[in-house]
Formats: C-alpha cells, structure tokens, sequence
C-alpha cells in the first residue's frame, strides 16, 4: 500500500525516515486558522484530520499520515517566528516557563476508510535565560521556522530545565511510538 506524508515539513520527513518504509511527501496546503470553540488539542486534531482528508481525496487508495503542532505559554499560542526579533520575544516569554506543546497526529486508512486520531501533549520548563544567552542562541541556531523559537534535536535542548512528555519525538512534530502502534494496527510493518 502506498503511504503518504500529508506535510512538507523536513522534521516530519526526518522522522519518518527512520522507521525504514516507503512513503511520499504531499503538502497539503489548507486553511491552518485556529477554530476559537475549540481547544488547542482539539484544533491540532481538527487540522490533522483536515490534512488527511484533503490529501486522501487526491490519492484514495493511500494510507495517510499527517500531523499538527501547537504551542502556547499561559494560553497564548506561539507560532513560528519568522525572524529574529519575534523568535527573541517569545524566548524571553519562555525564560523561567512552562511551554506546552500540542502534537496531533491522524492516519487514514483507505481499505478501512477509518482515521485514527492521537494527540500528545508536551511540557518544556526552560531554564533562567539572559537576553545575551537568548541572542547567542538565536543566531546559531536561527529557529525562525520552528513554533517556540527552538529545535529540541540540537542546540536548542541547552534551553531547559526539563522536557515531561512520553515520546521524545512529538516535540520534533511527529510521535513516532504512538504512528508505529497505529501503522502496525494497519498492518504495515515497522
């Protein structure tokens, strides 16, 4: 069976690319805004879902997988920063916080006609950061893609004081433990 990642994020892929299967890329392209009515838990599964759909209507007999992430500091939701002087201010936010990330995750399967729906929920308590210590982070790193102004899978773990969450790769943007049990579920071998 044809297997389809509904993104074109380089973290999904990299993910993905280590669980040794066959699959393909298709961005899905659809309206990401926040449904206010609902949480952000349920605005990560609504977008995932929305992405599987789309992607399935233009290849009915893939499996798909797509996946969403939000992250907020005191119910205020943090997207990617774009440049550097946003990515500074949500970093001075985080100093001393917690962030907490929503990863939704949505895999359809075509022969079932069934979506299963996974959401995993991250905490990161970052450390007491100086404005240098934020800058000199900032522009080694340069995060402006990433929601949150960090990337856990280099420097910027040096920013926390804690992760709390029960699968490390939900804060890269894709659980990898709970896709592996819905794939094998679906009987694709992982």
């Amino acid at each position: 069976m044809e297997i389809i990642l509904a993104s074109s994020s380089k973290y999904r892929q990299a993910l993905l690319k280590r669980l040794n299967i066959d699959f393909t890329c298709h961005a899905p392209n659809i309206d990401e805004s926040l449904d206010n009515a609902l949480s952000l838990k349920n605005n990560v599964l609504s977008i995932s879902k929305k992405k599987a759909q789309t992607i399935s209507t233009l290849h009915p007999k893939a499996l798909i997988i797509a996946s969403d992430q939000l992250c907020s500091i005191e119910n205020e939701v943090l997207g990617k920063p774009g440049d550097f002087d946003k990515a500074f201010e949500q970093l001075k936010k985080a100093t001393s916080n917690k962030v907490i990330f929503y990863t939704g995750l949505v895999v359809y399967n075509p022969n079932t006609s069934q979506f299963t729906s996974h959401c995993d929920k991250t905490i990161v308590v970052f450390r007491n950061l100086s404005e240098q210590e934020i800058t000199d982070y900032l522009l080694t790193e340069k995060p402006y893609e990433c929601a949150g102004s960090f990337k856990v899978e280099s420097l910027g773990v040096s920013l926390f004081k804690e992760v709390i969450n029960t699968d490390p790769t939900a804060l890269i943007g894709l659980p990898l433990i709970k896709l592996c049990e819905i794939l094998r579920q679906n009987n694709v071998k992982v």
